[in-house]
């Protein structure tokens, strides 16, 4: 039976990679590389760099993809993401069936943790349920963004006796910070919803491109750096063609 693995490759530095991850890319006789246009070129370059740093298997190829742009959610967010997805799992499946062979291996290369804020594992169970390709399924995890938010600035998540939310701009803009968690991490927010909140003495550590040469952090009292943070984001957006950030908000002096 063909066997796919799910790799964790970290938040952006090569030197995130686990023994466990290049063991496991040393195994797949398919890499499966995403290509998600021209503005994004980097995402794909660094797994190639990835691939060419770690990969010594003499058997592996690789298998480049185009990854179909989302809609804007309209009318329901959800079911905006339910068709991009649907429209991935038809790709992947046709990756597994035409390059992989009844008994190889293939793996994907997941930016952090398969497991946080990641859809490639619901996309593959979407797969499987098709019931058209037959696969084992075996996941490594990664650094996430959220550790290397904590690593560059010097700061544990949690705080003594305390719990740690971990949410999306989403649903921070919807919700506000969650009433039972001293620490609040937000991820997957392309609009500052940070902005949102009435609270400008919170403190927040913001970073974007984690772990990488092109590191940015930001952190202090959200009323004072919280319009620095969106000048500066929307700086390092323009000039790359891509972000990825994450933050931690928390209440000052707790």
């Amino acid at each position: 039976m063909r066997k796919l693995l799910v790799i964790g490759i970290g938040a952006g530095n090569p030197d995130h990679m686990t023994v466990q991850a290049i063991d496991g890319l040393n195994r797949a006789d398919v890499l499966f590389i995403p290509d998600k246009g021209a503005k994004k070129n980097d995402l794909a370059e660094l797994r190639r760099h990835i691939c060419d740093r770690f990969v010594t298997n003499p058997n592996s190829r690789r298998v480049e993809f185009d990854v179909p742009v989302r809609a804007e959610p309209a009318p329901s967010y959800r079911s905006t993401v339910d068709d991009w997805h649907e429209a991935i799992a038809a790709i992947y499946e046709g990756l597994i069936r035409d390059e992989l062979s009844q008994d190889g291996c293939g793996a994907f290369l997941i930016w952090g943790d398969p497991s946080l804020y990641d859809s490639a594992l619901r996309i593959l169970e979407r797969v499987r349920m098709r019931g058209n390709v037959d696969f084992e399924l075996e996941v490594i995890p990664g650094i996430t963004a959220v550790q290397a938010l904590a690593a560059g600035h010097k700061m544990a998540l949690n705080r003594i006796g305390d719990a740690i939310a971990i949410t999306t701009g989403r649903r921070l803009t919807e919700e506000g910070l969650p009433d039972n968690a001293g620490s609040t991490v937000v991820m997957l927010d392309g609009k500052c919803a940070f902005n949102t909140l009435d609270d400008k003495d919170l403190v927040i550590h913001w970073g974007a491109y984690l772990g990488t040469p092109d590191e940015i952090l930001i952190s202090g009292r959200l009323g004072d750096v919280g319009d620095e943070i969106v000048k500066t984001r929307e700086e390092a957006r323009r000039k790359k063609g891509w972000i990825m950030d994450t933050y931690l908000l928390r209440k000052l002096g707790q």
